[in-house]
């Protein structure tokens, strides 16, 4: 079946100036960052204790949200893939692409107890493009559409000069390799995760400018599909946008806030550039998960503004019978538009 997210970014390269396709993606790959509680969060024990979801119960939200096919891509580990895309052939019948974290750097380690966030990010990839592709070392040329063909790349800036030339010589071979198999990318560019970095005012600036600095060595055939990068307004999308009409920028979800934060933030960013949106844990934690990304499309769609997306989510709610994580009057406010490394 022919992928959506193909067909999508085939009529944003042809016309990008009057073409509106969005690209909306799931990121379900928060076992790389944050272990067990990545599978999200159940109702607490009597005793107060925390629960979280079985990775069967995780497997079925993903599973659940394929087959409803609102969403263009649904982003997971490797582990993850190679069980739902080559052993299940989840996506095979689908228009949803499946896609797989093609690296884990140190910043995205949020186990209870860590303190890697606090140092300077150091590139790392667990998995290999083979693995992604097909489940093993050494694929065959006939083994590599077993599995993914498209993986998220990332990378942290932090303004130091041995960190972020041993983060560009990571992707470089990364590159490299990609290249050589077959094998597809986004860029994910965080904002930097050492405190004092780059000064606030001047952040947006620098994350500009270090995408544009570090594509601007690539030729097409290692070019990635898209950007995601977190928003930081109208000004800085509109400038990586205006600087280079063949990127496609998408922008990364919010990791706290209300259900109005996550309406609110997809829709600015579409108003003002922004293709795709990639969502992980605002997702992971909503109520119906299956429900929350469909008004996330809404949205996108101008088929309903946020603050009404809100009401109109928690009326389906009650419908259903759910109770929701907050009051409608607090869940309709604006509190936050923080971002993290899983959406």
């Amino acid at each position: 079946m022919q992928k959506s997210l193909d067909q999508k970014l085939a009529a944003l390269h042809a016309d990008p100036s009057e073409v509106k396709e969005f690209i909306l993606a799931d990121a379900k790959d928060p076992d790389m960052g944050f272990g067990v509680p990545g599978t999200g969060r159940l109702a607490d024990a009597e005793d107060g204790t925390p629960r979280y979801r079985s990775r069967e119960q995780f497997l079925q939200h993903i599973r659940e949200i394929v087959a409803d096919g609102v969403v263009d891509i649904m982003l997971m580990s490797a582990s993850t893939s190679e069980k739902l895309t080559i052993e299940e052939r989840l996506f095979d019948d689908s228009h949803v692409t499946p896609a797989v974290r093609a690296n884990d750097t140190t910043d995205i380690y949020g186990v209870r107890g860590g303190r890697y966030q606090a140092s300077a990010s150091r590139p790392f990839r667990s998995a290999t493009i083979d693995h992604i592709q097909c489940g093993h070392l050494d694929c065959r040329a006939e083994e590599r559409s077993r599995g993914a063909d498209l993986g998220l790349y990332s990378m942290t800036f932090n303004n130091s000069l041995e960190d972020d030339l041993r983060s560009a010589e990571a992707f470089k071979a990364f590159r490299e390799e990609a290249e050589r198999k077959g094998f597809r990318y986004f860029l994910e560019v965080f904002d930097p995760n050492v405190a004092d970095a780059v000064s606030p005012e001047l952040m947006p600036s620098y994350v500009n400018d270090m995408i544009a600095r570090t594509l601007g060595g690539v030729t097409k055939t290692g070019m990635p599909l898209f950007l995601k990068v977190a928003y930081h307004g109208p000004h800085a999308l509109e400038e990586l946008i205006n600087y280079d009409e063949n990127l496609i920028v998408g922008m990364l979800g919010g990791s706290a806030g209300t259900t109005r934060d996550a309406f609110q933030l997809i829709h600015d960013a579409q108003k003002y550039g922004a293709r795709v949106a990639l969502f992980g844990r605002k997702i992971n934690n909503a109520e119906d998960q299956v429900l929350f990304i469909r008004f996330l499309r809404r949205i996108v769609d101008g088929d309903i503004e946020p603050a009404e997306a809100v009401r109109a989510y928690h009326a389906e709610l009650e419908t259903q019978g759910i109770a929701p994580h907050r009051a409608i009057e607090r869940d309709v406010e604006l509190e936050s538009h923080v971002t993290d490394p899983f959406g």
